[in-house]
């Protein structure tokens, strides 16, 4: 798995238009074993309570099985459980969804196959969610930006609901860019699209990622080097006569500026 990650790393990077057609076949049986022992221990389960102890009991027929339903598509996910979590610093909420340990191992397996063609396409400023690349880095480049460089204004925003507002439809139009498997692409759809349990009630989910989803960091990251930072490279820098930079880290992000007002037209 890992060498053959490596290669599909090494044709995105070397061709960025590269689009993958055949790469479903790497959630095979070794690969999502690989992806059940990864995962971590004794967390919270799924709405069917099934816990990475008791999946390992019978791990060789559960994965069989498992790939069996991919290779046939008949694999369906199963609606996340709905839990709510003290947000930082805020009387709030925050939701977080808890998919079963089975749609885990699925989602684990997709995120190695999607930050091998992805990792290379992202901007530097992008940061969080990413192999090597945490909140200090994001800090330290912030600290260089403001003593280094002309930058005397700074814009600070964090997208709001960022995880439940997510457009499904871009998101799709986003992948097929690089991805023209369409069994991948399914899975991930089904993923995106197979709601939540909350007090016994299923819920349709018709915008956002699963949050709490071993897929959703690399989807978000996907996501908004589309839709944010891109943008920002390609059309605000643009137009600014000063300098400006942007560090983003998930869905928090900085943005600097030389003048006030380009800081002020950008916000």
């Amino acid at each position: 798995m890992e060498s053959k990650l490596l290669r599909i790393a090494e044709l995105a990077k070397s061709d960025p238009k590269m689009k993958f057609t055949s790469i479903v076949h790497l959630l095979n049986k070794e690969s999502l074993v690989q992806c059940h022992h990864e995962l971590p221990n004794k967390k919270a389960t799924g709405i069917n309570g099934t816990t990475k102890e008791r999946y390992s009991e019978t791990l060789e027929e559960n994965i069989e099985d498992l790939v069996s339903r991919l290779k046939s598509k008949s694999y369906h996910t199963v609606p996340v459980r709905r839990m709510y979590i003290p947000k930082l610093n805020s009387n709030k909420k925050r939701p977080l969804g808890i998919p079963e340990h089975e749609d885990k191992i699925v989602q684990k397996g997709i995120t190695k196959i999607l930050n091998a063609i992805y990792e290379n396409d992202f901007l530097d400023c992008s940061f969080g969610f990413s192999p090597n690349r945490n909140c200090h880095d994001a800090l330290k480049i912030l600290n260089h930006y403001m003593e280094k460089k002309s930058v005397n204004y700074i814009v600070d925003v964090d997208i709001k609901g960022f995880f439940d507002n997510v457009d499904h439809i871009w998101m799709m139009e986003f992948l097929k860019l690089r991805i023209a498997d369409p069994n991948l692409l399914r899975i991930i759809g089904r993923f995106l699209k197979g709601g939540y349990m909350e007090e016994g009630k299923k819920y349709k989910t018709d915008k956002g990622t699963p949050q709490g989803g071993v897929v959703s960091p690399i989807l978000a990251n996907l996501y908004l080097h589309y839709v944010l930072n891109l943008w920002f490279e390609k059309e605000v820098r643009k137009q600014c006569k000063g300098e400006a930079y942007i560090v983003r880290y998930a869905d928090d992000f900085v943005c600097c500026f030389q003048y006030k007002s380009e800081a002020q037209e950008f916000f």
